[in-house]
């Protein structure tokens, strides 16, 4: 067993996003640093030809540990209350598989990292494996921030209950696309007490709004009261900077981006909002208007210069309106989920 290495989630679909993911980890952060790719589902030709064509990556394999994720994340979401078990309010989330990230928690590595697939690592770990040794839980976000109607946890609610105060809630929201900790901290006891409390007696309330994996990782690192701690929260100036493609400013020197206020080094760069049909296109040359796409299709081609698009040409007017109507069946599906 490693004592610190990466994990991501990936399948086929996603293949772009992870070859560029694993390319800035070699060049940014080290080339010898052991990988895990946990599968989203089993279409991974792609990636199982990925992981052979290098020295430090696996594929996480003990499915007994995803399954057990799997039916933990499935029955809390079937004890949400009526109200939000209604078909249109019913979140796309629901039959994903984004929760078997939390197979870290009984992995190989004794510390780790988690990087979501669609991120690009940007600067090396050594603040996040310091900031472990007193804290189990590191993040570099900014969902604290997050108005009360949004945020991944109901505040008043959990107010009510008298065990935390807003304070105490908002300095732990945070989101699941990045995060440090180690393993063994939830055991399967403690998921069966954290799964008690929800379900029985009903803390599942206290996840607001539509379920994902980050609402009820939330949950999670609250009620386990364990250290946490967030950069974005740090007192240190330098350690607060963004880190989402389409809504923070970096500036690019050599091809390594940083916060563009104060030019502070950034963990990594997070296309959140962009599908991977979206960067499907980008990779064969098609101009789909996704930030800093630049930088993506360096890391991506980082060891297949070749294949790089040459140019970038802009999407066809068929393309543009199939697009469209894409995205807006998207829409009706999760809708009527």
């Amino acid at each position: 067993m490693d004592s610190f290495g990466i994990y991501t989630l990936a399948n086929d679909v996603v293949f772009d996003q992870l070859v560029a993911l694993l390319n800035s980890i070699e060049v940014n952060i080290s080339a010898d640093i052991p990988i895990c790719i946990i599968p989203y589902n089993e279409q991974l030709d792609l990636v199982r030809q990925e992981v052979n064509s290098r020295k430090n990556v696996i594929l996480f394999d003990d499915w007994d540990v995803i399954q057990r994720w799997e039916e933990f994340a499935h029955q809390v979401w079937a004890a949400q209350s009526s109200k939000k078990e209604t078909k249109l309010s019913r979140s796309s989330w629901y039959k994903s598989h984004l929760q078997r990230k939390f197979v870290g928690f009984e992995g190989i590595f004794d510390k780790f990292v988690f990087y979501d697939s669609d991120s690009l690592a940007m600067k090396p770990l050594n603040n996040v494996i310091d900031k472990l040794e007193t804290s189990d839980f590191i993040f570099d976000d900014w969902e604290h921030v997050k108005d009360e109607a949004v945020a991944a946890l109901n505040i008043p609610l959990i107010e009510q209950t008298g065990l935390y105060t807003e304070a105490d809630i908002r300095s732990k929201l945070h989101c699941s696309s990045f995060f440090g900790s180690k393993r063994g901290l939830f055991t399967v006891k403690e998921i069966q007490t954290m799964k008690e409390r929800l379900i029985t007696h009903r803390e599942v309330e206290w996840i607001n709004g539509w379920w994902d994996d980050a609402f009820l990782f939330n949950y999670m690192t609250l009620r386990c009261d364990r250290p946490l701690f967030n950069f974005t929260l740090s007192p240190n100036g330098e350690d607060r900077t963004g880190n989402c493609a389409n809504a923070d400013p970096f500036v690019n020197i050599n091809n390594v981006l940083y916060n563009q206020d104060g030019l502070k080094p950034i963990h990594r760069i997070h296309y959140m909002s962009y599908s991977s049909h979206d960067f499907a296109q980008l990779c064969q040359g098609q101009d789909v208007n996704i930030c800093y796409a630049n930088e993506f299709l360096h890391y991506r081609f980082l060891k297949q210069p070749e294949q790089r698009p040459k140019e970038l040409k802009p999407l066809s007017i068929i393309a543009k309106t199939n697009k469209l109507f894409n995205k807006t069946i998207n829409k009706i599906q999760r809708a009527i989920r």
